[in-house]
C-alpha cells in the first residue's frame, strides 16, 4: 500500500487529523534519498571489472605487452593504491575507526587484489618462491592483517583469514567448507578444529580486552562455522570422538550465550543447529538398531521443540517486540 493511501485510512479513521497528514505527506515526498548501497555496489563492481579487464588485457595482449611491463605496471598500481589509502587513513585506533573519505576502503581491496595478482604473476611466470608456496601464502597474509588493523578494514581481515586458512591447506568460506576441504585426512580435520576454535578464541579476546572488537563478527563466524563442522565430522567418524564432542558442545553453549549476549540470530542459529547434530547423534548412535524406530519420533518432536524455539527467538535473544 502506497503512503497516500495509508494516510487516507488513517485519516479516515480519525487516527491522525489532516493537519498531520498534510505534514507526514510532504515529509515523504521530499526526504531526501539514500545512495549509500547504490554507490557502495557500484564500486564494488568498478573494482571487480577492473581487475577482470585488466586481466583479459594482459592475456589477449602478453606477446606485445611483455612480461616485465606487466608486472611492473601491476607493481605500480599496487604501491600507489597503498600510498594513497596509507596518505587519507586516520590515525590507528584499537576502538573503531570511522573514515569519511569512504574511497579508501575500495582502493585498500584493490590493492589486496592487485597484489595477489601479481604474486600469483610471478610465480607463474618465473616460479618467484620455486616449490616454497607455503611462503606465497602466508606473505599476502601477514600484510592482509596488517591492512585490516592499520586501516580498520574488515574486508582484508577476512581476506587475511582465508590466507590463513589456506596456509594450512584449508577452505574457511562458509559454503564450501565441506565441498572443499578433505576432512578424511586426519591432519586437516586436526587443523581446522585448532584453526577455527583459535579464531573463535581471538574474538573473544577482541571483545573483551577492547582490542577491535567490531572484528569479533568476522572471527566468530568464519572460526565458529569451521571448528564446528570439523568437530562434527570428527566426531561422526574419527575415534578420538569424545575430543571432537566436548569441542562441538563447548563451540554450541558459547555462541547460543553470545547469541543472548548480543541479540544475535546468527549465532543462535548457529549454536542451536550444531548443538542440536551432535547431541542428537549422541542420543541415537548408542540405539543401534532401534535407532531407526526411535528415530523418526525423535526427530519429529525434538525439531517441533526447535521450531517452537526459533519462532520465540526474540524472548530468548531479550528483544522487545
Amino acid at each position: 500500500m502506497s503512503t497516500p493511501a495509508i494516510l487516507k485510512a488513517l485519516t479516515e479513521k480519525e487516527i491522525i487529523s489532516e493537519e498531520q497528514a498534510s505534514i507526514i505527506s510532504s515529509y515523504e515526498t521530499s526526504k531526501p534519498f539514500s545512495l549509500h548501497w547504490e554507490l557502495r555496489s557500484i564500486l564494488y563492481l568498478g573494482i571487480l571489472l577492473f581487475t577482470s579487464g585488466a586481466g583479459i588485457i594482459i592475456y589477449e595482449n602478453i606477446d606485445t605487452i611483455g612480461h616485465q611491463v606487466i608486472i611492473a605496471i601491476i607493481a605500480f598500481l599496487t604501491a600507489f593504491c597503498f600510498y594513497y589509502t596509507f596518505k587519507h587513513s586516520l590515525p590507528f585506533s584499537w576502538s573503531e575507526v570511522r573514515n569519511p573519505n569512504k574511497f579508501s576502503d575500495y582502493v585498500l581491496l584493490l590493492e589486496c587484489t592487485l597484489f595477489l595478482a601479481l604474486e600469483g604473476y610471478l610465480q607463474f611466470q618465473y616460479k618467484f618462491f620455486g616449490s616454497r608456496y607455503g611462503l606465497a601464502i602466508i606473505i599476502p597474509t601477514i600484510i592482509f592483517f596488517f591492512s585490516a588493523y592499520r586501516f580498520d578494514h574488515r574486508g582484508a581481515l577476512s581476506m587475511a583469514i582465508t590466507g590463513l586458512a589456506s596456509w594450512l591447506g584449508l577452505t574457511i568460506a562458509p559454503m564450501s567448507i565441506l565441498a572443499e576441504n578433505d576432512f578424511g585426512n586426519e591432519r586437516l580435520l586436526i587443523s581446522a578444529m585448532i584453526l577455527g576454535s583459535l579464531l573463535v578464541l581471538i574474538g573473544w579476546l577482541s571483545e573483551e580486552k577492547e582490542l577491535k572488537r567490531h572484528f569479533s563478527f568476522t572471527y566468530f563466524l568464519l572460526g565458529g562455522n569451521l571448528a564446528s563442522i570439523a568437530s562434527l565430522i570428527g566426531f561422526f567418524t574419527k575415534d578420538y570422538g569424545i575430543i571432537c564432542f566436548i569441542v562441538s558442545i563447548c563451540l554450541s553453549g558459547f555462541f547460543i550465550f553470545r547469541a543472548r549476549k548480543a541479540q544475535s540470530l546468527v549465532f543462535l542459529l548457529m549454536g542451536v543447529v550444531y548443538g542440536y547434530l551432535v547431541l542428537s547423534y549422541s542420543v541415537l548412535r548408542p540405539l543401534g538398531d532401534a535407532a531407526a524406530i526411535v528415530g523418526v519420533y525423535y526427530v519429529l518432536l525434538s525439531s517441533a521443540g526447535i521450531i517452537y524455539f526459533l519462532l520465540n527467538f526474540k524472548k530468548f535473544l531479550g528483544i522487545k517486540k
